[in-house]
């Protein structure tokens, strides 16, 4: 469930790069068509929390692989929960190096009829666009990594290490039958591995049909909630009195959202800021640069935070997102709550941030409680042999297309991949444009022709990986 990088190239300036062609496909058009006919099957099996049921496109992918000539016994359908299931494929190398794990998620979020102009759970193809639930989030992900590990096998690979493939549920939702979690927790022996490609992130920027950036996401915030909330006598509401939930929950709060946490960088922000400050020009450029030093100036601080993007890029945020008061219009409330959502940089704790929201406020009337706990996860390495990899994979399909390591600001699988000690990099082949991203949102579509160069990276990238030995 990206929410990353694509609206925060809005701010370079257009024309910056050339246009791209189409990179050459090696796929044949039959095996376009199949990678095309795996992404209808998925969409038109409802995967999402409220009625669909993961386990029949688990099966469904399943029975792919096995009709493929894969063996019974490398094609496992686990499902903690009905219609919670998970696929894990194994294609055998000759073990000179550890395995590399490919994943995707099968589940997707909630689609109304009503709100759409075509079904979202039809498999729609007009005007050079292809409509449905989970096209661009993540079922493209899906039919690309099945179809590449598939056409692999019929053209005779033999890797240099085993390549696992684990397409998971629950990835939207969370809770106890996340599939990654599970997985990890239950059957390690089948998903273990020295690294992880994520198909649920990175990409490519696209604006006004030019390729400007490729990204490769590296890192992910941590996703953290918690309550404020204060209580006052209450009382009949025509004899107003000072001590009002309400008033002190909204000046506590009012003091949040005028604080800003500390800039904490690390290896992959910092690097993104200096690769992007090489993209820009004047005054930001400047900003880009100045960041990332030992000291950066309060006031590039302050032009860059500007930036929605950036800001979250550089700090762990605190917003409020749900406010609950009352209990009669014709009373004093007697207690006030906020719901305030929280993303941590990597190196900032659920303690840290407690204790930084208890100071801003400044009301111990006002108590604070997570809601869950945070689960950090440490970054992957930006300059090691896998990143090099992706990169020269993407240079040889989008040549002069510069590559960025970013964090999501948002949350993936990716997360529990790397806190389990897999390092995750999210590289999938997909450009999409900052103004038509409709992931988890009406008329959710991906170019037919994005979808063959996705597959067409995914190919090659799943080939150079199978064929690096040693991994990082």
């Amino acid at each position: 469930m990206p929410l990353h990088r694509l609206a925060c190239v809005i701010a370079l300036t257009t024309g910056l790069l050339p246009a791209h062609a189409a990179p050459a496909q090696t796929a044949t058009p039959d095996q376009r068509a199949f990678a095309r006919d795996l992404l209808r099957e998925l969409i038109e099996i409802n995967t999402t929390d409220s009625a669909g049921d993961i386990t029949r496109a688990a099966e469904a992918m399943a029975a792919r692989f096995r009709a493929a000539g894969f063996p019974e016994d490398d094609v496992r359908v686990l499902a903690p929960a009905p219609r919670k299931g998970n696929l894990v494929v194994r294609f055998h190398g000759t073990g000179a190096c550890r395995p590399v794990l490919f994943n995707a998620h099968l589940d997707v979020v909630e689609a109304k009829r009503e709100d759409w102009s075509v079904d979202p759970f039809q498999f729609t193809e007009k005007g050079g666009w292809i409509y449905g639930r989970g096209s661009t989030d993540d079922k493209d992900g899906d039919a690309a990594l099945v179809a590449d590990f598939i056409r692999l096998r019929q053209e005779g690979f033999r890797p240099k290490r085993d390549l696992i493939l684990a397409l998971t549920a629950d990835e939207e939702t969370g809770g106890p039958y996340n599939g990654v979690d599970w997985l990890l927790r239950e059957h390690r022996d089948l998903i273990d591995a020295e690294y992880c490609i994520n198909e649920d992130s990175g990409g490519g920027v696209l604006k006004d049909g030019k390729r400007l950036v490729y990204e490769v996401q590296a890192a992910e915030k941590t996703y953290l909630t918690f309550t404020l909330t204060t209580t006052s006598p209450g009382g009949h509401s025509s004899r107003p009195v000072n001590q009002n939930a309400i008033y002190e929950l909204a000046e506590g709060l009012g003091r949040l959202r005028d604080y800003s946490f500390p800039i904490r960088l690390n290896d992959v922000t910092r690097s993104y800021f200096e690769r992007l400050s090489h993209l820009e020009t004047g005054r930001m450029a400047e900003d880009l640069r100045a960041v990332t030093g030992a000291a950066p100036p309060p006031e590039a601080i302050a032009r860059v935070s500007a930036n929605a993007y950036y800001n979250a890029v550089m700090h762990t945020t605190c917003v409020p997102t749900m406010l609950s008061a009352g209990h009669a219009e014709n009373a004093l409330p007697q207690r006030a709550t906020a719901t305030v959502n929280c993303r941590l940089v990597p190196g900032d704790t659920e303690e840290d941030v407690q204790r930084a929201l208890q100071s801003v406020v400044a009301n111990p009337n006002i108590r604070i409680a997570p809601v869950d706990h945070a689960h950090p996860s440490p970054f992957s390495p930006v300059d090691g042999p896998v990143l090099k990899t992706i990169e020269r994979v993407s240079n040889e399909m989008w040549p002069g297309v510069p590559v960025l390591p970013v964090m999501e600001t948002g949350a993936t699988d990716g997360r529990a991949m790397r806190a389990a000690g897999i390092p995750t990099w999210g590289a999938t082949g997909v450009f999409q444009d900052p103004a038509d991203i409709r992931m988890h949102g009406r008329d959710e579509r991906i170019r037919a022709d994005a979808f063959d160069e996705h597959v067409e990276f995914v190919y090659r990238l799943i080939k150079a990986l199978g064929d690096d030995c040693p991994g990082r």
